[in-house]
């Protein structure tokens, strides 16, 4: 946890400094962009990492895998919300999860503007700058506040969260869409929002805010209500509460 605090900070450093600067902005797709601060925060995370942990895997975003010759793999996203970043809009994130024997161990989630720092252990509570949190208790969708997102390829993929959206938007109090989905969920984890929901993730955008979630009381699963595995094509995660009513909206 020391090292992955130690990462995650020095990366919010270097996004908070790249928001002064100009940007390199490329693009992985037609809407899938990448900037040369996300390459330099991830680079840094894997130098700390490898400095003490030479032997751990790592998958990250932004580079191939570095295989290493432990059942320890670290998964990084070194700059969760780049679109919202590369308009200087103020809600993006470094997340940085530690898997152990196919187990998620801890995640850290930064947001770097905020200070805010989101953290949980298997088995230990989760905490926002060290202090312990826990989902809403919030009782009812009409009386919830949602949060959702879309893939980078909405206009050209039929399962493009569309007809969920329309759905839950007029069965909650509201939904959002903020660009994050690792602080989505952080989020989640501090009463801040009821619940989440996403299509067509990577490993990198839940590994870490998906463990805060269910150590912050929350329950996370997949759409029909199936144990939910780093990486699967969908996430739902609430306060447990509202869950069982979200899963109905899904299957109707």
């Amino acid at each position: 946890m020391e090292v992955a605090l130690l990462a995650a900070r020095q990366a919010g450093r270097i996004l908070r400094a790249g928001l002064h600067q100009d940007l390199q902005v490329s693009y992985k797709g037609v809407r899938n962009l990448v900037t040369n601060v996300d390459r330099a925060a991830e680079a840094r995370i894997i130098r700390t990492i490898l400095h003490h942990f030479p032997t751990h895997s790592i998958l990250a975003e932004e580079s191939h895998p570095h295989e290493g010759d432990s059942d320890h793999r670290w998964i990084i996203d070194p700059l969760d919300g780049t679109t919202n970043y590369s308009h200087r809009f103020p809600f993006f994130c470094v997340s940085i999860a530690l898997e152990a024997r196919g187990q998620m161990q801890l995640g850290v989630v930064y947001d770097p503007l905020r200070r805010e720092c989101f953290c949980a252990e298997a088995g230990a509570g989760a905490t926002l700058n060290g202090r312990p949190i826990s989902v809403s208790s919030t009782a009812t969708l009409k009386k919830s506040l949602l949060v959702t997102g879309f893939a980078y390829d909405i206009q050209t993929h039929p399962k493009n969260n569309l007809d969920h959206f329309i759905r839950f938007s007029l069965s909650a109090q509201a939904v959002r869409r903020t660009g994050s989905a690792a602080l989505d969920l952080c989020y989640v984890a501090a009463g801040r929002f009821d619940g989440f929901w996403e299509m067509r993730l990577h490993p990198w955008d839940t590994a870490a805010g998906s463990l805060i979630v269910a150590e912050a009381g929350g329950r996370v699963s997949r759409f029909s209500g199936a144990p939910y595995a780093n990486g699967d094509e969908d996430i739902l995660a609430t306060n447990g509460k509202i869950h069982a009513e979200m899963i109905r909206h899904f299957e109707g």
